[in-house]
């Protein structure tokens, strides 16, 4: 069963290793953004947040349906509509299987092109966090090996796959969005966008599996939708 779990994940991040997506254009428009976050933000302090280490990170998986400038992001419902907003490289969100209901519960996913849009997704006083942040988390909760448990809600994750939240994160399995329109895994695993890039096309990602005690990362393809926390300033 554990071999079959971790199946479907790596066969759709193998799938996308090998294609084609993204334009150079998009890419040089993204350069530097990461280098930028939280640059210029006035100084406030991050609703229902938890300290870890010297990181002030959000409780919750990010929620919000417009950018900083009030710009309303698209809601993408319907399959057509998720794969057309990726295909054209404009910013999208919806809920895990548009189902409302669990949006209180999981967030809102994101492609990362609403991830690096310069009118800033993150509240004021936040950004969403980059690669080297992440690292800096998993290493104070003791590495990748045993930093999932930590992060890891104590209910909500399938088979035996819950944590014990000793870090305050209460990381929930919201599953992601494929960038066709389907959805996978909520209750197994949970996928989170950092604010980093990779190469042309893809970008770098943490995600927390059921079937273990790990904190994973990854490279995925910018039109995915994954959940996305957000970190003090």
């Amino acid at each position: 069963m554990k071999a079959y779990k971790f199946y479907n994940f790596f066969l759709m991040v193998t799938s996308l290793f090998i294609m084609s997506c993204g334009s150079s254009n998009r890419d040089k428009a993204f350069q530097n953004i990461e280098e930028n976050a939280g640059v210029n933000s006035p100084i406030k302090p991050l609703e229902n947040s938890v300290k870890i280490g010297n990181q002030v990170w959000a409780k919750n998986n990010l929620n919000v349906d417009r950018f900083r400038n009030g710009d309303m992001i698209m809601e993408a419902k319907s399959d057509e509509d998720w794969e057309k907003a990726g295909a054209e490289g404009k910013p999208a969100w919806c809920y895990y299987n548009n189902d409302t209901s669990l949006g209180t519960k999981y967030g809102k996913l994101y492609n990362f092109y609403a991830v690096h849009d310069q009118r800033g997704l993150a509240p004021i006083g936040a950004h969403i966090a980059t690669d080297e942040e992440w690292t800096t988390l998993s290493n104070n909760l003791g590495g990748d090996d045993i930093a999932g448990i930590k992060l890891k809600s104590i209910k909500g994750w399938a088979g035996k796959g819950n944590g014990d939240n000793a870090s305050g994160f209460n990381a929930l399995p919201g599953g992601y969005r494929y960038f066709s329109g389907i959805f996978f895994n909520e209750g197994q695993d949970g996928s989170w966008w950092t604010a980093t890039p990779n190469e042309e096309g893809y970008a770098l990602l943490r995600y927390l599996y059921s079937a273990n005690t790990n904190i994973f990362r990854n490279r995925l393809n910018l039109k995915l939708g994954l959940s996305i926390r957000c970190i003090q300033d």
